[in-house]
């Protein structure tokens, strides 16, 4: 459930503004604020099952554009790359300072970018 959890997040990191506003809501309260399907249900006046439905349908919109798009599949693969990277650098016995801040700014350009 963890990990269902941890990706949801992060393909809603990706996605969010490909969905409804109904839609961020309900996901940021499930996914984000732990809140139950009763708790959101409550807070919106509709049943239940309403938003259960809500969420498996924009789960399922969410897994679709990341198989089209692949934003974040890409991204962990950069991540990876710029890990790689910078451990290939610092086993070097001197690394350059410049590449070691280019490698860095490069991460944080990535974090910037999907938040």
């Amino acid at each position: 459930m963890l990990e269902k959890t941890v990706r949801m997040n992060a393909l809603f990191d990706f996605y969010q503004p490909l969905l409804t506003g109904k839609q961020q809501k309900y996901l940021e309260l499930y996914f984000l604020d732990d809140y139950s399907l009763g708790e959101i249900s409550e807070e919106f006046d509709v049943s239940r099952q309403a938003v259960y439905d809500n969420i498996k349908r924009t789960e399922a919109m969410l897994e679709e554009y990341e198989e089209k798009l692949g934003l974040y599949r890409k991204y962990k693969r950069r991540m990876s790359f710029y890990q790689e990277l910078r451990q290939t650098a610092e086993e070097h016995a001197s690394p350059s300072p410049d590449l070691l801040e280019t490698i860095e700014a490069l991460e944080k350009l990535e974090e910037e970018g999907t938040m």
